[in-house]
């Protein structure tokens, strides 16, 4: 512990951490944790082939927390159902067996240094011990020594980072190619056969969908699915109890109206999806996989609630009959016929496209054979990589096979999500070198970063694999 940050001589030499709010995270509590010392010895998984305990992941869950409150600030709320926090706490043990591997540290110094560069916990540009404790305490709900113990493991992790990086480099080609793709602006014509009009045509029979149904039946298969039923509450003692009379009576039902307490289903829901009156985690779908029809899970704690969940059902994979699910074959159906009419539409369109280049390459007929092959035809405004298209979408894919077209020369077919489309470059904005000039160093770390990132990623997937 490092005392000499909460003394108060030093306190202005303190932490300055993330962000005001924290939005706590789903943590699993192992029955020993809540309910007794029996089951203390209960392990969270293997990395390197060592025993990680639940304690080790719980810590690495509570820096990771920390970590991405930092990085997102009020619109973690939003952000939190798009990450996946347990596997990155792996990944955070990870990193720390490997930097501990090669001998690194971070000394009481580091972490104080690297504190007082932090501005969260400053007024008027100086360290404020009342506001550090009161965020620990209030926001983050972290100890001191905890959380000093978080950036000292957050100094070695960046130590690591910057040596797996340190041969990574970036050429002015590199450079102006990055500029060029996020700068520069392109006009374009196309043609398009979107899936979605041809399916408006689509007739179909029964025969037609059932014999559609027994050549894509996988198509149509179900995931596992799983039924809960629960208690939870927001008073700890009062889930150990449930979790000890539980373990007496062996009846939801029983415990729950000792306690006062009412059981919920959830109804059947896929592995794949969000548990109703719960919501999303990846945790409870892995505790629930491993239980038995009428078998408890050991109490945890999601968000404020505690929780006890007993699997009241399981529903392996299948495939339903077909006249249970008629009308999603329907919809499969005439979505799929509309996809292969709209392609065959657009791959004929481009061979009459080739035809009209050979005979006169400066001013193939866009919109004349888009109009004679029945498909639309349009241009768009100007727009940069990155943006949004309207009635397309995205722009990357659209930006990146444009960049590879001369002047009057048109692509082959491009598949999106919206359809099939054969463009041209209408209009490619001038590029602007001294601007360029100007934002070059800019642009030089930016692109640094990406590399230096991009190889750091490849590493932890090589510890993944050797993990």
């Amino acid at each position: 512990m490092l005392k000499q940050l909460r003394n108060k001589k030093t306190a202005k030499k303190v932490w300055v951490v993330l962000a005001a709010i924290i939005v706590p995270a789903f943590v699993l509590w192992g029955a020993g944790s809540l309910v007794g010392d029996k089951q203390k010895s209960a392990f969270a998984g293997r990395l390197f082939g060592k025993k990680i305990s639940q304690l080790e992941f719980k810590d690495a869950l509570d820096a990771v927390k920390n970590q991405v409150v930092i990085q997102f600030g009020d619109n973690l709320p939003q952000a939190q159902k798009y990450l996946n926090l347990e596997a990155q706490a792996w990944v955070r043990l990870m990193l720390l067996h490997e930097a501990a591997r090669r001998g690194m540290t971070a000394s009481d110094k580091e972490v104080i240094e690297t504190i007082e560069n932090y501005p969260f916990f400053q007024r008027n540009g100086q360290f404020n011990n009342h506001i550090y404790t009161q965020m620990l305490e209030y926001s983050f709900r972290t100890l001191p020594r905890v959380f000093e113990e978080e950036v000292r493991q957050d100094i070695m992790i960046k130590r690591l980072y910057d040596e797996v990086t340190s041969g990574v480099n970036a050429t002015d080609e590199e450079a102006r190619a990055e500029y060029l793709r996020t700068n520069e602006q392109l006009s374009l014509s196309y043609i398009a056969a979107v899936p979605a009009e041809f399916s408006k045509a689509v007739t179909v029979t029964d025969d037609e969908l059932k014999e559609y149904f027994r050549s894509n039946s996988l198509d149509f298969k179900k995931p596992l699915s799983f039924e809960l039923s629960y208690i939870s509450t927001e008073d700890e003692s009062q889930i150990k109890k449930a979790a000890l009379l539980l373990a007496k009576k062996n009846d939801l039902q029983k415990t729950a109206k000792s306690l006062d307490l009412s059981v919920k289903d959830t109804g059947l829901f896929t592995q794949t999806g969000p548990i109703p009156g719960i919501g999303w985690s990846n945790q409870i779908i892995e505790l629930v996989s491993r239980l038995k029809t009428g078998q408890y899970c050991a109490p945890l704690r999601l968000d404020k609630y505690y929780y006890i969940l007993m699997l009241k059902e399981r529903k392996e994979p299948y495939v339903p009959e077909f006249e249970t699910i008629k009308s999603e074959v329907k919809e499969a159906f005439i979505r799929s016929k509309g996809e292969e009419l709209a392609r065959a539409k657009i791959d004929d369109c481009l061979k009459k496209l080739e035809e009209a280049y050979k005979t006169d390459p400066k001013t193939p007929a866009f919109e004349k054979i888009a109009d004679a092959c029945g498909l639309k035809s349009g241009t768009t405004a100007l727009f940069k990589y990155g943006s949004y298209i309207d009635n397309i979408g995205g722009s990357d894919v659209f930006f990146e096979a444009a960049s590879k077209l001369n002047d009057g020369q048109f692509s082959p077919v491009i598949t999106l999500p919206s359809g099939f489309y054969i463009i041209k470059v209408k209009y490619r904005a001038p590029f602007d070198e001294n601007k360029f000039a100007a934002e070059k160093q800019d642009f030089s770390r930016k692109v640094l970063l990406q590399k230096k990132q991009e190889y750091f990623n490849n590493f932890v997937e090589e510890l993944k694999r050797k993990a």
